[in-house]
């Protein structure tokens, strides 16, 4: 038996075994983690997030992105250049006089337009907690707290 037979049994058993656990398990569990060991110090886990009663939900994402499925309530400040940085600044001002914690959130856990909105939020001084969103919006969808979600099992 040649090397190319060897490789095309290999290969036949291999694409077998993983139809049949795929058949029988289901597909792969991809639902999102939060560890709050490897957290990095300004982010929070969404877990987390439902103690805290009064929170303003900064979405940092595309402005048709928070019309259609941003956190009811939240507010939009992104750094797309044809937006008006001073109205996001004052709309985020007015809004943390009531709300103690600032909550940023933006696309997934890779996203780093949320770090961002949230140094710029700590800049105004607004004597406010500022954190980040592990996840993202992900994570939110998953939970089902955005427009048009429903919690995932």
């Amino acid at each position: 038996m040649n090397v190319l037979n060897q490789l095309l049994v290999i290969a036949v058993i291999s694409l077998t075994f993983a139809t049949a656990t795929y058949v029988t398990k289901g597909p792969p569990n991809r639902f999102l983690r939060c560890d709050p060991a490897t957290l990095k110090p300004d982010e929070v886990c969404l877990e987390s997030v439902s103690a805290i009663a009064d929170v303003l939900w900064v979405d940092a994402r595309k402005r048709s992105e928070w019309q259609e499925s941003g956190v009811p309530g939240s507010v939009l400040w992104n750094l797309d250049g044809a937006e008006d940085m001073q109205a996001f600044e004052a709309n985020v001002a007015v809004r943390a006089a009531v709300s103690p914690h600032v909550l940023v959130y933006c696309g997934d856990e890779n996203c780093g337009v949320s770090r961002q909105i949230a140094e710029r939020i700590r800049k105004l001084d607004l004597g406010v907690k500022v954190s980040v969103l592990h996840g993202g919006w992900r994570a939110l969808s998953e939970a089902g707290r955005v427009k048009g979600s429903s919690p995932k099992p």
